[in-house]
């Protein structure tokens, strides 16, 4: 799964949460940067001045934009970073914060199928509920890294909302507008994952895919081949075979 950065700041722009991704890309704990500017930890001396005045300018309009900037890590290591930025208003209209989403561009594949990272959802609804969406949806992916929880075949909505204590309404409803996908999407992307980790690690050697599929919660093998493709975009033997290619290609 692609790591995407959250950060919600004030109308001052002052940092109020980070998500656990943000401390995954940046090397900062949430602790250290509450009260900060993001621009105050996150830019060093290869950052876009023509990039920053943009973005001053995105902020003064309190309209959504995105912007590509270098960023830089706690240990000094620069990035390209690819951010949207949503103003947030309450219901007088007025600005109450700000909603930044970002990635590591060298770390992400293709942007275009991160849903949070496109300028259709305007986050106009009040702050508090934006809030318990986001915490909600880290608490999903947090129970799904710890938990496993995508490896039970049987895994439901239903079960997924009970271990959550929350309703299948408002978990759907997260996890199509943060995951940018239904339930089930959104948990065989993480299978496929666990799929790529054994087929790295040289498991195919060993079982069939299809028994690696059936290891990782899938349950149909004509399922499982789709859904390989479809995030893939190749069969898993093809993947295999170009994985072994670019070994020997580096063993040489």
């Amino acid at each position: 799964m692609n790591q995407v950065a959250v950060i919600l700041t004030d109308a001052s722009r002052r940092i109020l949460w980070v998500n656990r991704d943000f401390e995954a890309i940046t090397g900062y704990e949430i602790g250290e940067v509450v009260g900060m500017s993001p621009g105050q930890i996150l830019q060093g001396p290869r950052t876009e001045p023509d990039a920053l005045e943009r973005i001053r300018q995105g902020l003064a309009r309190e309209e959504p934009f995105k912007e590509t900037i270098t960023n830089y890590r706690k240990n000094g290591e620069a990035y390209e970073c690819k951010l949207v930025i949503h103003p947030i208003h309450n219901e007088e209209q007025e600005l109450v914060n700000f909603l930044a989403f970002e990635v590591d561009s060298g770390r992400v594949k293709n942007e275009n199928r991160i849903s949070l990272l496109n300028l259709k959802d305007r986050y106009r609804t009040s702050s508090l509920r934006g809030l318990d969406e986001l915490q909600l949806f880290e608490r999903i992916k947090d129970v799904m890294v710890k938990e496993k929880l995508y490896l039970d075949a049987d895994l439901t909505l239903r079960k997924l909302s009970a271990k959550l204590d929350t309703n299948t309404k408002y978990l759907s409803q997260v996890i199509n507008h943060h995951g940018g996908a239904n339930f089930l999407s959104f948990i065989n992307a993480y299978r496929i994952d666990a799929i790529i980790r054994h087929i790295k690690a040289g498991d195919f050697r060993q079982h069939t895919f299809y028994g690696i599929a059936q290891r990782c919660g899938f349950r149909n093998k004509s399922t499982f081949y789709k859904v390989f493709r479809d995030v893939t975009g190749m069969t898993p033997k093809s993947f295999a075979d170009e994985l072994m290619a670019n070994n020997a290609l580096q063993q040489k």
